[in-house]
Order: structure tokens, then C-alpha cells, then sequence
């Protein structure tokens, strides 16, 4: 059969929504050329009428502008009735959007709803209070064996009154040590000797009597040279 009268074409699919407002939106972009067009004839017609007198010749071209400005009338109502229908499939097509939207993300809380109630059935509440309470008691066994390993042996029992005489004592202290080094400190002549006055010669190293051992700065027995 399909060999005698050969298979139906197959039919094409039927324009969409978005389809439709391309369409119209291209129609509406011609209808403001052609007014764009229409616009700059007038304004020619208008110039070519200032320069003229009055007559046959001016009332012509007045007629020839007036017809423009019919068509430009004509082509302005089609503009504004297409641009009308225009937005409304335009808010028609939003509102399809908005509900293709809300649709899917419906349908993602359901997926995510359904993922959450099969992980809390993994979840005990009563073994993460037990957990909880465990780490409690860990922490608390710890604390205490660092507590006894801080513990002191033999240590003297001392009493904070003997304590706080002994720190007032240290001022005392550190002042004796400071008269100590005065005393032992290395006197400084005070006497200027006169001018051309001879000046004592620096004393020369002590002689060691016979049979002495020589020693250092220190006191210590010099290593024979």
C-alpha cells in the first residue's frame, strides 16, 4: 500500500510558546523599521513643502506626505497590537517557567527528604548519648590520673606566715650583699698628684723565695715551662 500511494508525510511538530514570541518579536523589529523609513520621507516631504510656493505642485506633495503619514498611522496600531500580544505570551511563557521551576525543585526536596529519613534510621540517639557520656567519664579518669602523677613526695609542709617573713627578708638580703661589694670593692686613689711631680713606678711581679712553687691568678701551680 505505502508502494501505491506512498507514506503521509510526517507532521511537524507544533511551534512552541518561545517559538511564537521569536516570531513576533521579529515582526515587531520589521514594523519599527518600515516606520523608521516612513518617518524620514515625511521629513523630506516636509522640507521639499518649505521651499515651495503655494500651488498645484505644493498641494501635491502635501498629498503624498499625507498618505505616508497614513501608512505610518497604519503600521504604528499593527506595532502596538503586536507588541501587546507579545507580552502577554510573554507572561503566559514566564508562568510555564515558573512552574517547570517549581516542579523540579519539588520533586529535588522529595529526593532529599526521602535520603534524609533513610540516614537518621542509621542513626541511634541512644548510642550517641552513651558516646557522649563515655568521652564524660575518659575525660575525667584523665584528669585524675594527671592529678596523681602531679603529686608531691615527701614534700615539707611549710607555713605561709613563715613564708611571707622569708620573701620580706630578701630586701634585707640583696642590701648586705650590696654593702658587701662596696667593701671589697678596689679603692680609688682620690689624691691628684701635682704637676711635674714623679709618679711611684708600678710595682714589679713579687719575687718568689727559693724552693717555692709558682702559681697562677688563680692559686694554681704553674706547668713548668
Amino acid at each position: 500500500m505505502n508502494r501505491l500511494f506512498g507514506s503521509g508525510k510526517p507532521k511537524a511538530p507544533a511551534p512552541t510558546l518561545g517559538d511564537v514570541i521569536g516570531n513576533a518579536e521579529s515582526r515587531s523589529e520589521l514594523l519599527e523599521k518600515k516606520i523608521g523609513k516612513l518617518d524620514q520621507e515625511l521629513v523630506k516631504f516636509k522640507d521639499q513643502m518649505a521651499k515651495m510656493r503655494d500651488g498645484p505642485g505644493k498641494n501635491m506633495v502635501k498629498q503624498r506626505a499625507l498618505r505616508v503619514l497614513k501608512q505610518k498611522k497604519t503600521y504604528e496600531q499593527q506595532l502596538m497590537t503586536l507588541q501587546a500580544q507579545t507580552f502577554n505570551m510573554e507572561q503566559v511563557h514566564y508562568t510555564q517557567q515558573s512552574l517547570a521551576d517549581t516542579q523540579q525543585t519539588v520533586g529535588a526536596m522529595k529526593a532529599g527528604l526521602k535520603t534524609m529519613k533513610k540516614d537518621f534510621k542509621k542513626i541511634d540517639i541512644s548510642e550517641v548519648e552513651n558516646m557522649q557520656d563515655d568521652i564524660e567519664d575518659l575525660l575525667e579518669m584523665n584528669e585524675e590520673i594527671q592529678e596523681s602523677l602531679a603529686r608531691s613526695y615527701n614534700a615539707p609542709e611549710v607555713d605561709d606566715a613563715d613564708l611571707e617573713a622569708e620573701f620580706e627578708g630578701l630586701g634585707d638580703l640583696t642590701l648586705d650583699d650590696n654593702i658587701l661589694d662596696e667593701a671589697f670593692a678596689p679603692s680609688v686613689p682620690t689624691h691628684v698628684p701635682e704637676a711635674g711631680a714623679a709618679v711611684p713606678a708600678a710595682a714589679g711581679p713579687r719575687k718568689q723565695p727559693a724552693g717555692a712553687v709558682a702559681v697562677d691568678e688563680f692559686g694554681l701551680p704553674e706547668a713548668p715551662s
